[in-house]
Order: structure tokens, then C-alpha cells, then sequence
């Protein structure tokens, strides 16, 4: 769970708490940097979000608006929205499409409208960057009924791409202009094609398993296995639940962990085979990213993954010399922000994400 203080748009208190469920620790930062680290008494989110939230309290500055994040907005939510019961009632109607997320997103405006009641409460929606796809990126060769039923492909981490499209209109505007593919990757992985501006194509679709693979979620999948494991193996939605979203992905593959870091580190050849696999599936999506957009300018990396890890973004990049991509080896070692060489046709950059940072415009410019 990630949170930030902000006073307008400068953060004054930035966080997150790790390890829920098994040894829940809280890591924070002032304005000044500094950080401090503290185990957590409760391991569960509940008890998390009363710590965090009293830190907000402790800080002395008045809380006037909260912004979420918000994994599904579904097709009413396009746009950032005040959180009222109404709306609060179509977002637990959305819990089935993303389990690991929206429940918790709900606990959490709960819990923020205990804690300052009189502050507007503004939810901001990972969906909703893609909302205007083309038709054929939107749908499932599935009887229409179904399209019209909310049976789509909605794509996720628009708030990360949202940030990512901005910095580059800011920092890079002929960049920004053209055709860009954003390789969002941590824990949860995903693609997005952008073509000025635009969302046009997402790894993600109707929910948040599609696509690439991830620490625990398993990404594409032929439907065909989960007939089988119905109709074969007896088991029930929970299980399948269970086995595709939190039983999947790097952990299952490779039997040893879903944390990219832990991998990296092991001689174990399972280990081995997911980040084989991990690198696969993303160099395979990008290849299909720069076919949706016609030609491809630039590829960022970000997330925590794609932030940190000079090794996977060597992985998926080497090869592509083909489609005049050229990655310099110095610069992706150093974290440098322009990662290809000079004479890279295709612009690779890493840029870090601030989710956080576009909630806090969306909630400055809703309360006014």
C-alpha cells in the first residue's frame, strides 16, 4: 500500500507498507528525505491504514481532499469522480473483475471517510486512460451482447501512463508526439501503446490478469485451461480465483517467489525459466505494441521493475537492433534516463512513475 501527504503538489510525507500478511513494515520520508522504517503490530490492512492515516493526522496539516486509486472504474468511470455513496456502490458491484485490488481500494475510502469526515473523498481510476481505445482493441470475438454488457478490454495502470504521457509532453514533446510503447513493470506488468498522447492498445484487458506475467497473476491465458480445470480437476471459481491471481505468474513458474529481486539473485533453474519467460512474453507484446501503432519512436521503462533492474531491461531490449533499437550498455547500468545510444532510431528512457503525484492533480483540480 503506497500513500502521499501533499500540500498542493509538493509532497510533504511520502510511504508504502510491505509484507501485509506476514511481517507488515512501514517505510516513510519527509519533505526532507529522510526515511524512517517500523515494523507494523497488525499485519493486515486494516491496521495498516489506521497507522498511515495517522500519520496524516500527526503531520498538522488540515485534510481536505483524499484521493484513491482505484483499480476499476468499469464503463461509467472515465474520469476522476467525488466519491459518493452511489458511486461507492458501482465500485463494489466491480470487485469480481479485480479481486486483489478493488476490495482493498473500497477498505480504504472507508477507512479515509472515518478518519476526515469532513474531506472530500475523489477517486481516480486505473481504466480510465484507456476508455477511448479503438473498437478493435476494446472488444472479444464474443456475441455483441456481451460487448454491450461491459465485456471488454479495459487495460490497467493508466495512472502510471497518465504520468508517463505527461512527463514526456513536459520533458520530451517530440517524443510525446509520436508513437510510444510504456513498459510498465512491477509487481503487477503491462504494456500500453500511445500514439500522441493516446492509449490505442493495452497488454491488459477485461481484467487484471491478461497480458504479460506477473509476480503472482498468470497474464494470457487460453480459456481453454480454465474449461479443463473446471471440468477436469472439479475446481470451484474461489479456487481458480485463487490459483490464477495468486498462485501464478514468477512464483509458479519458477516455485521460489514472485519478487523479481529474490529471482535475479538465485541459481535455481526455475528461477531461470520464469525470467526466460518474463522476458519472453514482453519482448513478444512489444513486437505486436510497435505493429498496433504502426512504427514505434520511443519504449520507457518504469515501474519497479523496469525502474531498478538494468538487467531485464538489457534482456528485453538486445535483439532488437533489427527495428533500429539499440540499448547503451553504460547508460542502462548507470539508471541514466536516456538509455540508447545516439544513433538509436528508437528512443529508450526510463522514467520513474508517480501514481501518487497524478492523483494529487486530479484531486487538486476536482476540490477547486
Amino acid at each position: 500500500m503506497k500513500f502521499g501527504l501533499f500540500d498542493g503538489l509538493a509532497a510533504k510525507l511520502r510511504g508504502q507498507v510491505s509484507g501485509l500478511g506476514a511481517a507488515a513494515r512501514l517505510t516513510y520520508a519527509g519533505a526532507d528525505g529522510a526515511r524512517q522504517s517500523e515494523p507494523l503490530d497488525g499485519q493486515d490492512m486494516a491496521s495498516a491504514l489506521d497507522r498511515v492515516l495517522g500519520l496524516a493526522e500527526a503531520s498538522g496539516l488540515p485534510v481536505d481532499a483524499v484521493g484513491h486509486r482505484i483499480v476499476h472504474g468499469g464503463l461509467e468511470f472515465d474520469r476522476p469522480v467525488v466519491l459518493t455513496d452511489a458511486v461507492i456502490a458501482a465500485l463494489k458491484r466491480l470487485e469480481p473483475l479485480a479481486p486483489l485490488h478493488q476490495p482493498f481500494n473500497i477498505a480504504g475510502i472507508e477507512a479515509a471517510r472515518r478518519a476526515f469526515p469532513a474531506a472530500r473523498q475523489i477517486g481516480c481510476f486505473d481504466t480510465a486512460f484507456h476508455r477511448r481505445h479503438p473498437f478493435v482493441n476494446d472488444t472479444f470475438a464474443l456475441p455483441y451482447a456481451l460487448y454491450d454488457a461491459g465485456v471488454r478490454r479495459y487495460g490497467f495502470h493508466g495512472l502510471s501512463y497518465e504520468y508517463i504521457t505527461g512527463y514526456l509532453r513536459h520533458h520530451y514533446p517530440d517524443r510525446a508526439a509520436g508513437k510510444v510503447v510504456v513498459v510498465h513493470l512491477g509487481a503487477g506488468a503491462s504494456m500500453c501503446a500511445i500514439d500522441g498522447g493516446r492509449s490505442v492498445g493495452s497488454s491488459m484487458g477485461f481484467s487484471a490478469l491478461d497480458g504479460l506475467p506477473m509476480a503472482t497473476r498468470c497474464g494470457q491465458l487460453d480459456p481453454g485451461v480454465v474449461l479443463w480445470l473446471m471440468q477436469a480437476r472439479g475446481l470451484q471459481a474461489d479456487a481458480i480465483a485463487d490459483l490464477l491471481y495468486r498462485q501464478s505468474g514468477l512464483k509458479g513458474i519458477s516455485g521460489l517467489s514472485g519478487d523479481m529481486r529474490e529471482l535475479l539473485a538465485s541459481d535455481d533453474p526455475r528461477a531461470a525459466q520464469a525470467l526466460d519467460y518474463f522476458v519472453f512474453r514482453i519482448r513478444r507484446e512489444l513486437g505486436a505494441m510497435a505493429a498496433v501503432l504502426g512504427g514505434l519512436d520511443t519504449v520507457v521503462f518504469c515501474g519497479g521493475i523496469g525502474e531498478n533492474s538494468a538487467v531485464i531491461r538489457q534482456r528485453i531490449c538486445d535483439g532488437f537492433q533489427w527495428f533500429d533499437l539499440v540499448l547503451d550498455d553504460a547508460a542502462n547500468r548507470a539508471g541514466a534516463h536516456d538509455i540508447s545510444t545516439p544513433d538509436s532510431h528508437v528512443c529508450v528512457l526510463r522514467i520513474e512513475t508517480d501514481e501518487e503525484q497524478m492523483i494529487a492533480r486530479h484531486v487538486a483540480a476536482l476540490n477547486g
